[in-house]
């Protein structure tokens, strides 16, 4: 993968990491000082940034990296589309953010790793094929 899509996944995972460490476990837990909540949302952001960096340079991805990959990458835009998207079109809403952190992140997390694990077949079967043809054994 080229180093400009790469920056661009990796600039929608680590905010989208960021936002659902922040607000859905360590909202619930009591940090007194803020700043403690704030740290542990950043080291997931890091780490969740660190493996879609070294997985997405890898050529050779087995199943789950692949399925994590694209549970990150489409977790992470339907959490930050579900909370900042209500804000946008229903300024109103006071609960319109609940709909990326409960509803929408969640759910599109686990479309993700089913949508990369039938990529991680499509293109397995594809380079299998390629690798038959090329090199015989």
């Amino acid at each position: 993968m080229k180093n400009v899509s790469r920056m661009i996944v990796l600039l929608v995972v680590v905010p989208a990491t960021y936002c659902f460490v922040y607000w859905l476990p360590c909202s619930l837990l009591p940090f007194e000082p803020r700043w403690i909540a704030n740290v542990i949302s950043l080291g997931c952001a890091v780490v969740a940034g660190r493996f879609v960096w070294v997985k997405t340079a890898s050529a050779n991805n087995s199943a789950i990296s692949t399925s994590l990959l694209g549970a990150l990458l489409i977790g992470g835009i339907g959490t930050i589309g579900g909370f900042f998207g209500p804000m946008i079109f229903t300024p109103g809403s006071s609960q319109g953010p609940l709909l990326g952190i409960f509803i929408a992140g969640p759910a599109s997390f686990v479309v993700g790793g089913i949508i990369g694990c039938i990529y991680w077949t499509i293109k397995g079967r594809n380079k299998e094929t390629y690798n038959k043809v090329a090199r015989p054994d």
